[in-house]
């Protein structure tokens, strides 16, 4: 049949439109997809991506299993992954991120000038990983894979910055970050799985020196990628020169403050990473690193979360009395102020808006964000080296079962998560995040002893005769079992806190209050690793994974908490 024609004001509007120069329809669903993959935007966000994922699994989990090989003690592998704090941290130098100029680099942008140092930086660390050897030298491997962590968070700040900025109508931000997100799970099997399956081959020098090459060549992805232009802005923060703000003199009086709490902390932690990893004098031995986070953690913790949130609660308080605020509207800018205002707004303005909506319930919250992940966090270091030198387990066997076969089992937990938000609700849901991965700590605690539980399990429920029929002997069957109960869990457990805590940061500061509060995820985890380590060394797996899985009754006890503060809100606000 032969369409009919259009109609003369159809014929208009076509022709108007025409004349206008108006953009042809925008592609949805796969022609979408399929239009955004043929940009070099995409495909430069592909590349970025990986080169976020790759240093982070290097750094995070492989280095570890080399350092376990090798004979290093768990002590002091815990206190290295200390590194992984300048993830957690970077917020902090993200003012100078975004707005310092790059001599000779600039000429690149704004953006693209950061990601290539980093890249940079990054490949000549791995390769100087690859040619020390920590045995001899492990206060210069520990510098150098800092080195390599530092600038691995500084590209992560640049690179969240170009995807935002990069979005368009045909490359929407959505789908950046789902090509990010493939980008960087595809660089995590390259960092950890084929990794492993490469040291079972190859030395781990040679397997340091491939990856340092993948680097280099991804500063090739950078040089392709477009960039926005570096726009000047005469005042940052245009708020926080509004009348009834406090002024200048106070906010900087008050930032001092924070930022002292800060430098403080990291001088701590980095003073006692130089004295663990510096050589042993003859007769000497190493400083305790259960006696430093005993004595130092608190101080440290309190230090980075509590001071800030006493100073948010005093800089609320004067505004409310009008006490050190601006009379009139303040229009004085410059470099300094508009650092100054960067900082504030990302360590005092969150935690004071948070404190004058919750009030006393910050502290709830706060115990809720600190304690969430600590099972999980305060082992994850030692994985590698549990699996491989003390179960004995072959290198390919853990790049499948941890790696591959893990990763698919984490995204199975994201999607249940996911449902059961849907299904049960926010704080049923959240609740079983809390539980459930401290009975994995159990679990672990089982498999170290031998596996009698998960193998009368397996058996009960006939998995192994499924296992056999399959190729799984006993042994690799118990470590697969192990696996997904734990990577479901945390997967879960990942979801529910990223809801819960997107439902809980304000709309206006919603960027700056989830870094923050993310940030603070790993802190107490990150600092218990040395713990974890010293302890592991001492009484053997078994007894520490169920000691871990205790402190999962802390997570728990602030949900219940959280749950019964927000319903009580909840009444309150039904009633009014």
């Amino acid at each position: 049949m032969a369409s009919s024609a259009p109609n003369p004001t159809q014929a208009a509007d076509q022709a108007a439109d025409q004349a206008a120069g108006a953009k042809p329809p925008r592609p949805k669903g796969l022609a979408l997809l399929r239009v955004a993959l043929s940009t070099r935007k995409a495909g430069c966000m592909l590349g970025f991506g990986f080169s976020s994922g790759l240093p982070f699994a290097l750094l995070i989990g492989t280095l570890n299993a080399w350092l376990g090989e090798v004979g290093i003690k768990l002590a002091t592998i815990g206190v290295l992954s200390w590194i992984g704090l300048s993830y957690s941290f970077k917020f902090l130098w993200a003012p100078l991120v975004d707005r310092l100029k790059l001599p000779g680099l600039e000429v690149l942008g704004r953006r693209r000038s950061w990601i290539i140092l980093c890249q940079a930086v990054l490949a000549c660390a791995i390769a100087g990983l690859a040619i020390t050897d920590p045995t001899r030298a492990i206060g210069t491997f520990a510098i150098i894979a800092f080195i390599a962590a530092f600038a691995s968070a500084t590209q992560d700040i640049a690179l969240d910055a170009w995807r935002i900025e990069n979005a368009d109508e045909d490359t929407s931000l959505e789908l950046l970050t789902a090509l990010y997100q493939f980008g960087y799970r595809t660089a995590s099997i390259v960092g950890g799985a084929l990794a492993l399956m490469l040291a079972a081959r190859i030395s781990w020098p040679q397997v340091f020196g491939a990856m340092a090459g993948l680097m280099a060549v991804m500063m090739l992805v950078t040089l392709r990628a477009p960039d926005t232009e570096r726009t000047i802005t005469a005042r940052l923060h245009a708020d926080l020169g509004q009348p009834g703000e406090l002024a200048p003199g106070v906010r900087a009086a008050l930032l001092f403050i924070v930022l002292a709490s800060w430098v403080w902390a990291i001088a701590t932690i980095a003073h006692f990473m130089i004295a663990m990893l510096a050589p042993v004098a003859p007769g000497g031995k190493l400083p305790s690193v259960a006696e430093f986070t005993k004595t130092q953690g608190p101080w440290i913790v309190a230090a980075t979360v509590f001071v800030p949130l006493i100073v948010a609660s005093v800089a609320n308080h004067m505004k409310a009395r009008a006490l050190g605020v601006l009379a009139a509207e303040d229009h004085a800018h410059g470099p300094s102020r508009t650092i100054a205002n960067h900082i504030y707004a990302a360590l005092v303005t969150p935690l004071a808006e948070l404190a004058g909506r919750l009030r006393a319930g910050v502290l709830v919250v706060l115990g809720f964000i600190l304690t969430y992940a600590f099972c999980y966090n305060i082992w994850s270091s030692f994985a590698f080296p549990f699996y491989l030198d003390y179960l004995h387990y072959t290198k390919d066997q853990v790049a499948f079962a941890s790696k591959i076969f893990g990763i698919i089992m984490t995204m199975f937990g994201i999607s249940l998560g996911g449902y059961l938000f849907l299904r049960i609700g926010r704080f049923p849901t959240v609740l079983l995040g809390a539980m459930l991965p401290p009975l994995g700590n159990l679990l672990y605690a089982d498999l170290a002893d031998g596996g009698h539980v998960i193998d009368a399990f397996a058996h009960a429920i006939a998995l192994d005769r499924l296992g056999g029929a399959l190729g799984a002997d006993a042994r690799m069957l118990r470590l697969l079992l192990a696996i997904v109960y734990e990577n479901i869990a945390t997967g879960l457990a990942g979801t529910a806190f990223v809801a819960y805590v997107s439902s809980v940061v304000s709309k206006r500061y919603t960027a700056i209050q989830y870094a923050l509060l993310s940030s603070l995820t790993f802190l107490v985890g990150t600092l218990g690793r040395g713990v974890a380590g010293e302890a592991f060394d001492t009484y053997g797996y078994g007894p520490v994974f169920r000691a871990t899985a205790l402190a999962g009754v802390v997570s728990v006890s602030f949900v219940l908490m959280e749950w019964v503060r927000v319903s009580r809100a909840e009444a309150r606000a039904v009633k009014e």
